[in-house]
């Protein structure tokens, strides 16, 4: 049974790596300006098909480490392991976000719409600029994208651009809470490259600007995962990701994502 399951998955791989680069070419070659959809589907097919990311991902963990700029000018260094559990959209995902700092250890837990913090077994409400950072990691990612259609989300094609020699695709996805997130897709490879977004800034002003790039892409179970990612603030970088693990489907405690009395 085992020995089929694995099979099936090895077959699925070699058939998305074969395929993949030819319907990318059929599209470009067919269409000189796809529709949205177009692209959104051509970017999940490239990261394992809708079926398979939803049975793959439907669970997992993720670990890594965090390097962060802080306010005062240092560097800091947080190791992390990230829980999931997804739900039929974003809204009813539970997630779990256990960081570790020389100085401390804490979670955040996202649940039935609510976040809350553990630290050191007590449950605490978070500053609201963490919960606001927790949500804007789950909002304005590349799961944003392969998950639009769970998310009820709306698709914009915003056109193409060349740069460094390289084509993308523009594509808007704006979410049920009119947030939208901006994505450059390559049009060789179908890979997100970078996504933009803007938020208002704590002080009022003009919004803060984000960029978020993606790097050195790898299959994990048969799914296309980047293994590095980097965050900039109105251009200067604030935050790098290195995956350093990841394992999909597998099974999760639901106390995980419980708080003491519920």
């Amino acid at each position: 049974m085992l020995h089929s399951f694995r099979k099936t998955f090895v077959l699925i791989f070699v058939c998305a790596s074969l395929f993949a680069p030819n319907v990318i070419a059929t599209l470009a070659a067919q269409e000189k300006t796809p529709t949205a959809e177009q692209v959104a589907e051509t970017v999940v097919f490239v990261y394992g098909r809708r079926e398979l990311l939803a049975q793959i991902r439907r669970n997992g963990i993720e670990r890594g480490r965090i390097t962060r700029a802080t306010e005062d000018g240092r560097t800091e260094e947080v190791t992390y392991e990230r829980r999931f559990v997804r739900g039929e959209n974003n809204l009813k995902d539970k997630i779990r976000l256990d960081q570790k700092m020389p100085s401390m250890e804490y979670s955040l837990v996202y649940n039935d719409g609510r976040i809350w913090g553990i630290i050191n077994g007590s449950v605490y409400t978070p500053r609201q600029e963490a919960s606001d950072e927790f949500l804007r990691r789950t909002r304005h990612d590349t799961d944003a994208l392969l998950r639009y259609k769970e998310n009820n989300s709306t698709l914009t094609f915003v056109g193409k651009e060349k740069q460094k020699n390289i084509e993308m695709w523009i594509l808007d996805v704006t979410d049920r809470d009119k947030q939208r997130t901006r994505y450059y897709v390559s049009s060789k490879t179908g890979r997100i490259l970078r996504l933009e977004y803007e938020l208002p800034a704590a002080s009022g002003g003009q919004n803060n600007k984000y960029r978020k790039t993606f790097h050195d892409y790898n299959y994990v179970q048969s799914t296309l995962v980047p293994y590095r990612a980097v965050l900039y603030l109105n251009d200067k970088q604030v935050e790098e990701t290195r995956l350093s693990t990841a394992v999909y489907g597998i099974k999760m405690d639901d106390s995980l994502f419980q708080s003491e009395g519920s």
